[in-house]
């Protein structure tokens, strides 16, 4: 079972030591790998020195070793550092490769920099058992709330917080207010109105031991003008085993046309058309990586 990363890594120590005596910037080589061919943000580049994640997929490994050239290393320098790939518990059996954080979102450099500011080294020790949104859309189109209940199990000892990341469609930058519910607390929250982003950490009452269970709810709640609401998606990193998810429209406007639709990992997207009724939901089971949401029309006016 692998251990929270610690900051003194020899692949941490490594990379600081070479960027130190390069004397670059973060953003200078992420430039240089992007010249490359190579894509890194800066916020993963920042885990990296710090000893807060590592390389492990296949596109960060290449950056590796093109980071190697950037900072005059001999070949295999930072590779080797590396040591063996992380042992994976059984509630990462299915996704020897989990995506990044911020891989299903639409600007993953801001995702990820926001994210930065929060603590998620505890997400992959956490199995997803069981997920329910239900979304509130009132008479005017707009959505009012969201609410979430979920299920998690603590895969290690340690785990203390889960955390949520919202983003706001480009067309309305006004961020949502979290409110914990149920076995949970509002922890660090970042604001990035200019994104369209939010990201908070839901503290749970307590650390939870290996094999302990715990169920969290939350809502986010809208204030008025509230942003119109054509679609709701759902983006996970990593696999949960139930999620529900429920559409809630007001009886006195129903959609003209609704589809759910879902992707997984990198294969074609699947979509159903739907019977546009006052709610309307779908189940996954064994879903992820990817995303599962609702999209839905309105009536010309």
């Amino acid at each position: 079972m692998p251990e929270p990363l610690q900051a003194d890594s020899e692949f941490a120590r490594v990379l600081r030591a070479a960027i130190q005596a390069r004397g670059l910037g973060l953003e200078r080589i992420r430039d240089r790998l992007r010249v490359q061919g190579i894509s890194v943000s800066l916020a993963t580049l920042s885990y990296w020195q710090s000893g807060r994640s590592r390389p492990e997929r296949r596109d960060s490994l290449a950056a590796v070793q093109l980071l190697e050239t950037v900072l005059d290393l001999p070949a295999g320098t930072l590779m080797d550092s590396l040591g063996p790939p992380r042992r994976r518990g059984r509630w990462l059996s299915t996704v020897p490769d989990p995506p990044e954080v911020a891989a299903f979102w639409p600007r993953p450099d801001a995702v990820e920099d926001a994210v930065s500011e929060v603590d998620i080294r505890w997400d992959e020790r956490l199995t997803r058992i069981s997920q329910h949104d239900r979304v509130y859309v009132g008479p005017d189109g707009g959505e009012r709330s969201y609410h979430s209940r979920q299920v998690l199990r603590a895969e290690a000892d340690g785990p203390d917080r889960w955390v949520v990341i919202m983003h706001v469609d480009e067309h309305d930058r006004v961020l949502p207010e979290i409110r914990p519910l149920r076995h949970c607390r509002l922890g660090r929250t970042v604001l990035r109105p200019a994104d369209g982003l939010l990201v908070a950490e839901l503290l749970f009452d307590r650390p939870l031991r290996k094999g302990e269970t715990v169920i969290t709810e939350h809502e986010l709640v809208n204030s008025a003008p509230y942003p119109p609401a054509t679609n709701y998606e759902r983006k996970f990193r990593l696999p949960v085993r139930e999620f529900v998810l429920e559409i809630c429209f007001d009886p006195d406007r129903l959609p003209v046309g609704c589809e759910r639709y879902s992707r997984l990992d990198e294969a074609d997207e699947l979509a159903v058309q739907v019977e546009p009724q006052a709610s309307v939901h779908g189940v996954a089971l064994n879903f992820g990586p990817g995303r599962y949401g609702f999209r839905w029309n309105w009536p010309a006016k």
